[in-house]
């Protein structure tokens, strides 16, 4: 049974075990291989129009709301067949019964209605197939298009004339001068945009009354033709011919009855539709349901329309197989920058709700040519455009927060081409793309455009794509990504920005994130693009800069950017490169150390980082290991003073331990480690075992500075039993009778305590006997891996060896204790 050591005297420094997180560092191997993807942080910046205010309330069941737009169209095709299928056979009936059969025999006031019936009829039916067209070309404008020329042409009757004129002549021809409704003028090439649109719009709107209301004339005049000869029944008399005539009356009866039928359903259909569309106000209620906005009346009706012509010109249940994700799929495609709007806004609203975003981002997911198209619109750089690039954008950022579509949107060809293409600043330094020079050249196009937001996005794709390591890589091997990546990173103190700094922060925490996904990669992509990373000559003094940043707002950059710095000094050429930068290792320090800030959470979160990243530095480098030093003895001091802080303790052992392993002997006031003795031993006697394993090999180097004599005095200060010591150690070996994964050096800690204990004291020797020490190294003998051979870890990969090996150590305190023996 373990005993416990009695307590100790005096004025020693006393031990509070940390209480920092237990989140994984890279001293310890990781199994899951997104340990390190960030959580998002907000999608403000990602999704400008927020979720749907429709569609508060999350709805995974039930049909869509379009869903009520195809059954209408499926009744109205249902009466208007059921009206062609009576009016064709009318037709027949009347061209081969009565005008082929009976056209002699007929009196002359049935021939005239026969004949004036199916005119009428050829009226409506001619009429009708035209109305459809009309009623198309009526939504091929978009709602903004239509904004400005709904209310200019709804409203305002003078317009129509120039809205006429614009049909005939050219639009440099025809100057409207009309102001905003604002009271400003309207842009050039917004009115270039606006006015034809309006006039088309305009006239399709009247042409599609005119030709409704022909219809209801003809249905009506129809109606009342046939009624009034059913009513009089004045087929004329049979007379002497009465077998030529015998069948004359039942054979007018019918198709007299066929053209009120006709009639009839169709006036039943135009009621219907009067009621759905006028009363019930379908289209609107759609509108609402989909929460597309007022710009998306345009969209549904033009659906409705859609949906309305495929069940009439094709089967009637054609139509029911439309949805509005697909139906917008196929506006993207077009080659209308109206149809691509209307469609890429649809996506948008439904992307970004919470009702429909599930359903919506699984359908993109698995349409090949919707996301080549949305991924395509992102290399559109022209100003008309900015919006459908923008939209497309949002819905690509949607995409690649699923794992299974972000690996689709890297694997379309030219797709971390396009996503770099986003991150354009505008400034002509940084132009590389021919698409772009014409940009350049307008100012105030340069001015106008918002390049802050595409930087955002971009910035929200890449992260989102880097969650898998595979797409790490192909982020490294874009040319000139990275570079402009890293770039973004400096812009938290870029003057030239024409946004706030608030702004700027924003971009940079964005960039910075990224790069630490890429610089925390595993495998063999993390190795080469930690390299390309850090000899990129702006990453680490962008970093500086953060860091010596001391405001409040800074305080996630600054964790970031040390965070950045930990991953990047698991390679030794980048070690070197971040020590050699001026003042890093001073600012890392002032940092740890926890100078001059108020406190808080988030500086809690920058200190503990920045003490792991000290620790990674200080590994296998002589020259970092003088850099942190180079202030002299008060560093030490420094160092020591806070091996028993509660939130720092563990990353200042660390520290310690690396000055003392591969620091050498020689850095003048090195022995002033020694006070941290009491709080590094006291810790190894009663830690837990998530960081008992950093005091012990704190306590293996810290040994290494003492004589036997200086050692057991120490121990006696400590109040510290040496049988109470060796047998907590043997403990250990026998509780850790495997490597583990969240301590995988303890076991070589406590075997070079252990040997250093037995090199200087036989008497420690024949207690390690006694308590059957190499019982439990012939154990560790069996049970080494390669886990407990590496310093540093990338996900299950180990990177930096230990100098000597786990049997090394082995055989040489099993020889001690064999010689004791043998004595």
């Amino acid at each position: 049974m373990e005993q416990h050591p009695r307590t100790p005297p005096g004025d020693h420094i006393c031990i509070t075990l940390p209480l920092q997180s237990c989140a994984p560092t890279l001293f310890e191997p990781q199994r899951e291989s997104n340990s390190l993807s960030l959580a998002d942080d907000g999608c403000a910046a990602e999704d400008p129009f927020g979720p749907s205010s429709s569609s508060a309330c999350v709805d995974h069941g039930g049909d869509a709301p379009e869903t009520k737009l195809t059954l209408f169209a499926l009744r109205l095709a249902i009466l208007e067949k059921a009206a062609s299928g009576v009016g064709a056979l009318g037709f027949i009936w009347a061209t081969v019964v009565l005008l082929g059969g009976f056209a002699i025999a007929l009196e002359r006031k049935d021939f005239w209605f026969v004949t004036l019936i199916l005119l009428v009829e050829g009226a409506r039916i001619f009429s009708r197939s035209h109305e459809l067209e009309w009623q198309h070309q009526s939504t091929w404008s978009l709602a903004e298009a239509g904004a400005l020329s709904f209310r200019a042409f709804r409203s305002s009757s003078h317009l129509s004339a120039p809205a006429i004129r614009l049909l005939f002549f050219s639009p440099s021809a025809t100057k409207i001068t009309r102001p905003s409704p604002a009271g400003s003028p309207i842009p050039d090439a917004t009115r270039r945009l606006v006015v034809p649109h309006a006039g088309w719009e305009f006239l399709s709107k009247k042409m599609t009354r005119l030709l409704y209301w022909l219809q209801l004339a003809s249905a009506a005049a129809c109606a009342v033709l046939s009624l009034m000869r059913l009513a009089l029944q004045d087929y004329g008399e049979l007379g002497s011919d009465e077998r030529e005539k015998q069948n004359r009356r039942p054979a007018l009866n019918i198709f007299y009855g066929l053209a009120l039928a006709e009639a009839l359903l169709f006036l039943a259909e135009r009621a219907y539709w009067e009621w759905k569309v006028s009363g019930r106000r379908i289209l609107e209620e759609v509108n609402r349901d989909c929460g597309l906005g007022p710009s998306g009346m345009v969209s549904v009706r033009r659906f409705f329309y859609d949906a309305y012509s495929r069940c009439l010109n094709g089967s009637i249940f054609d139509g029911m197989r439309m949805d509005l994700v697909s139906f917008a799929e196929e506006l993207l495609g077009s080659g209308s920058r109206d149809e691509q709007l209307i469609g890429v806004r649809i996506l948008l609203r439904f992307a970004t709700s919470r009702r429909f975003a599930e359903v919506t981002l699984r359908k993109l997911g698995t349409s090949a040519a919707a996301m080549e198209r949305l991924v395509e619109i992102l290399n559109w750089m022209g100003p008309e455009e900015e919006e459908i690039r923008r939209a497309a954008a949002i819905i690509v950022s949607k995409l690649a927060g699923k794992k299974q579509n972000a690996l689709r949107v890297s694997g379309i060809p030219g797709a971390m081409e396009s996503i770099a293409s986003l991150l354009y600043t505008g400034h002509e330094s940084n132009a590389t793309r021919p698409e772009e020079i014409s940009h350049k050249q307008d100012p105030r196009h340069r001015e106008r455009y918002d390049y802050f937001t595409f930087n955002l996005l971009g910035l929200s794709i890449l992260k989102k794509l880097a969650n898998d390591h595979d797409n790490c890589g192909k982020i490294g091997n874009t040319r000139g990504l990275l570079p402009k990546i890293i770039d973004l990173t400096g812009r938290s103190h870029n003057l030239h920005f024409p946004k706030s700094a608030g702004a700027d922060i924003q971009a940079a925490k964005r960039a910075l994130q990224v790069v630490k996904m890429l610089a925390g990669t595993t495998y063999r992509n993390g190795q080469l693009l930690r390299r390309e990373i850090s000899e990129n000559v702006f990453t680490v003094s962008n970093i500086r800069d953060i860091l010596q940043r001391g405001g409040e707002e800074d305080r996630p950059l600054q964790r970031l950017g040390v965070e950045i710095l930990t991953c990047l000094a698991m390679d030794a050429e980048a070690r070197e490169r971040i020590g050699a930068t001026g003042g890093m290792m001073r600012e890392l320090l002032t940092i740890f150390f926890g100078h001059g800030s108020a406190g808080g959470e988030e500086w809690d979160a920058v200190r503990l980082e920045a003490g792991e990243a000290l620790a990674m530095l200080v590994v296998e480098s002589e020259q970092n290991c003088r850099r942190v030093v180079n202030d002299g003895i008060e560093v030490w001091e420094r160092l020591v003073g806070v091996v028993g802080d509660h939130l720092v303790g563990v990353n200042a052992c660390r520290i310690l331990r690396n000055l003392c392993a591969y620091g050498g002997h020689c850095f003048p006031n090195m022995r002033a480690v020694m006070k941290a003795f009491p709080a590094a031993f006291t810790a190894v006697m009663h830690g837990e075992m998530k960081y008992l394993e950093v005091y012990i090999g704190f306590a293996s180097q810290l040994v290494r500075l003492m004589n036997p004599n200086e050692f057991t005095e120490e121990l006696d200060k400590a109040n510290i039993i040496d049988s109470e010591l060796i047998e907590r150690f043997v403990h250990i070996l026998r509780r850790h009778s495997y490597p583990s994964v969240k301590s995988p050096r303890i076991r070589r800690f406590v075997i070079e305590l252990s040997i250093w204990m037995m090199q200087s004291n036989d008497n420690y020797t024949k207690l390690f006997n006694d308590y059957e020490m190499a019982t439990q190294l012939r154990n560790v003998a069996e049970t080494t891996t390669d886990l407990e051979c590496y310093i540093v870890f990338s996900g299950c990969v180990g990177l930096t060896r230990h100098r000597t090996t786990m049997s090394s150590l082995v055989d040489v305190a099993l020889g001690l204790l064999g010689r004791n023996q043998s004595c």
